[in-house]
């Protein structure tokens, strides 16, 4: 089964957030389980560079004031697989990020330079290259949104995965930006792409793909209602049949404290004295109380509300107060880093704030300290608490999307049955997490059962072998539609 995969960024050359470490593992694994993958990417400098071999396939045509650009097929050494890249300099060569300029302002043409991406999946599959056509296109998230529309446009009798990394974001522009895409009128309209008299993406590829996935049993349930539908809840629920919850697995080749290269110190869940060397250094190098016995919390996040930053903030002195210590990496809303930035000045010596994404200090700092907090108000996956679990680093989660599916609550019952991996709160509010802070340091205290729901822990298998197993069950289905 040839399989191409349709997103935006992929690591480890380009990654904002957890889209990019699917879209790097997926491949692999998919390749394991009989498929024949390959990748469709955005012409970034981070992208180009990584790309080896390269040779020019085809000459992809303007579609509306979507321009002409070159589609050059190469290998991405670094994530062991064959790509696209759709090389478009005007349209991906830029300063800032891949969706915004070095302020945070969104591109103004986002709309044309992701349909060009879409576009381009769909050119594939009419035979753009005659030596390799796609059998099924994966699209992820907004950016490739539009795909399954494309495909229907040209007639491209090729089926279409949808999979939906997280609702909140839906690539959403102004109606009068649709004439620009070159998609037939008729698919704007509430049946289509049309959402409340806006351009939708995301709505397209829930609308015209064969299947539809997201990224944890528990999400998939959840968006089919009003509270965590985002608008899109009537139309998940007319599409239930074709929609299924795959849950995110962890690369062990970049993810695994008996292998990370990283870290100062490897161990595995039979012996975790490397674990408490990890501990050591992270205090010493960041300045913290070096004290085996403070246990440390740490946040690897982007810094938003959805993600109960806010919350953190609201109960950090206590936290300290009850003499623990506090690291967190992240970017993200401005008051919110400069709030973790006061609060750092304020306690030195027990809380460390760094702003900016840095791979090998979040592995430093999942390894070195005790609890990792994930108080999200929705999580359709999360893969910080999954990097915990493997790690001994135990997740203090609210019960939400894939947390809820991957952290089992440290209760009586369960410490009793060996089944506890974390510790789990309900309510989305100070309160909550400020009880579920408690539990988690009650636990810390009682040092034979720490090390037994560590060991726990690390015993779970969160790997890409299941989950492409189930991809591939997915596109079957598509298949046969």
């Amino acid at each position: 089964m040839r399989v191409l995969q349709v997103c935006a960024e992929i690591f480890p050359l380009l990654k904002t957030g957890g889209l990019a470490d699917v879209a790097g593992a997926l491949p692999a694994a998919l390749a394991l389980a009989g498929a024949q993958p390959r990748v469709l990417l955005p012409g970034f400098a981070p992208i180009l560079a990584g790309l080896s071999n390269a040779r020019t396939v085809a000459t992809l045509p303007a579609r509306g004031q979507v321009p002409a650009a070159q589609l050059l097929l190469g290998d991405l050494a670094a994530c062991g697989v064959q790509a696209y890249v759709v090389d478009s300099p005007a349209l991906y060569q830029r300063e800032g990020g891949p969706y915004a300029d070095a302020q945070q302002r969104p591109f103004t043409d986002n709309h044309l330079r992701f349909a060009r991406l879409c576009w381009a999946a769909a050119e594939l599959a009419l035979g753009a290259d005659p030596s390799w056509r796609p059998g099924l296109v994966h699209a992820h998230d907004w950016h490739a949104g539009l795909t399954p529309a494309c495909l229907q446009a040209v007639g491209a009798h090729v089926p279409a995965a949808y999979t939906v990394h997280n609702l909140a974001y839906q690539g959403s522009f102004s109606a009068d930006q649709y004439r620009q895409l070159g998609l037939p009128e008729l698919y704007f309209q509430p049946d289509g792409l049309e959402f409340h008299g806006t351009l939708n993406f995301m709505k397209a590829g829930l609308h015209y793909a064969q299947h539809i996935t997201t990224v944890s049993p528990t999400y998939a349930r959840e968006i089919q209602h009003p509270e965590q539908g985002m608008g899109m809840d009537g139309l998940l629920r007319a599409r239930a049949d074709v929609l299924t919850g795959i849950l995110n697995g962890v690369d062990e080749a970049v993810w695994h404290p008996a292998m990370d290269a990283l870290i100062p110190a490897n161990y595995d869940a039979g012996k975790l004295a490397g674990k408490a060397r990890c501990k050591a250094a992270l205090q010493q190098q960041l300045g913290l109380t070096e004290d085996a016995g403070k246990p440390i919390f740490t946040v690897v996040s982007r810094l938003t509300e959805q993600k109960g930053l806010h919350l953190v903030l609201a109960v950090l002195p206590q936290l300290i107060a009850r003499g623990a210590q506090f690291a967190l990496l992240g970017t993200g809303d401005a008051p919110m880093q400069d709030a973790f930035r006061a609060a750092a000045t304020a306690h030195p010596q027990s809380i460390l704030v760094r702003i900016g994404y840095d791979e090998p200090f979040a592995h430093q700092l999942i390894a070195g300290a005790d609890i990792i907090m994930v108080p999200s108000h929705f999580e359709p996956c999360g893969l910080t608490q999954l990097y915990g679990l493997a790690y001994g680093t135990l997740p203090l989660v609210r019960r939400v999307g894939g947390l809820a599916d991957t952290v089992t609550d440290c209760s009586l019952e369960a410490l009793d049955e060996g089944r506890a991996t974390g510790v789990v709160f309900d309510a989305f509010s100070e309160a909550g997490l400020d009880a579920g802070i408690r539990r988690a340091l009650a636990l810390y205290r009682r040092r034979g059962e720490w090390k037994a729901v560590q060991r726990t822990a690390m015993s779970q298998r969160h790997d890409w072998a299941e989950a492409a197993q189930q991809y591939m069950a997915v596109y079957r289905q598509a298949l046969a539609s």
